[in-house]
């Protein structure tokens, strides 16, 4: 018998046996993630679970049973979402009418996201003596637009331009927990796609750059 809204959920269920009590956590906890349209924090699944339960094994045999399936549950932006798996990419597009092709970002644009995601807050100004060229505002407004980056607290650099960092967007974009799991960037300075930082004064402003 389905429960009335009004009604307490019962969140030990104790008078259950130990496997029912688990099936029903594991049916609670996907439930939440399936109506949630973004990741679902450890907080909010432990509202409909037992004290004594332990969320990281509960989510391990509910992506067990999924095996096989066309979606999974992904550890991303400090919780826990459903997604659907690569492989069924191009039959979710056409299904949807979609452009085939993936945008795939430009070289700048990839440049200018990774800067912002291991040195933020940072400016525009800094970026740009980072990489050795000038960054547009325009190129700045469309990673914003993805909300991939946001606008984050003024710099006390002269003209007290914006900075910015990455928003949960991006990391549910690259499938990132956190950005603790960001690649080591002593290997992007290797491939010679940044200059070395230590060699970079990023408090000294760009006299051409102004306020953002």
């Amino acid at each position: 018998m389905t429960p009335k809204s009004s009604e307490p959920l019962d969140i030990e269920l104790a008078d259950l046996p130990q496997a029912l009590r688990w099936k029903e956590w594991m049916a609670r906890v996907e439930a939440v993630l399936f109506a949630a349209s973004e990741p679902v924090g450890r907080d909010i699944l432990a509202r409909v679970v037992g004290r004594d339960c332990a969320l990281d094994l509960l989510i391990e045999d509910i992506s067990a049973e999924l095996a096989g399936r066309p979606y999974e549950i992904a550890r991303v932006a400090g919780g826990w979402q459903f997604r659907t798996r690569p492989h069924h990419a191009v039959a979710i597009r056409v299904a949807r009418g979609e452009d085939d092709a993936v945008r795939e970002f430009t070289q700048n644009e990839a440049l200018v996201l990774t800067i912002i995601a291991y040195m933020q807050p940072v400016t525009r100004g800094a970026i740009s003596r980072l990489t050795g060229r000038e960054i547009s505002r325009d190129l700045i407004a469309r990673l914003h637009r993805q909300d991939l980056i946001a606008r984050g607290p003024r710099s006390p650099e002269p003209g007290a331009p914006y900075t910015y960092v990455t928003t949960p967007g991006f990391l549910v974009q690259f499938g990132l927990e956190t950005l603790r799991d960001l690649p080591d960037l002593e290997a992007l300075e290797d491939a010679g796609l940044l200059k070395p930082v230590g060699e970079i004064d990023l408090d000294f402003p760009i006299s051409s750059d102004g306020p953002e």
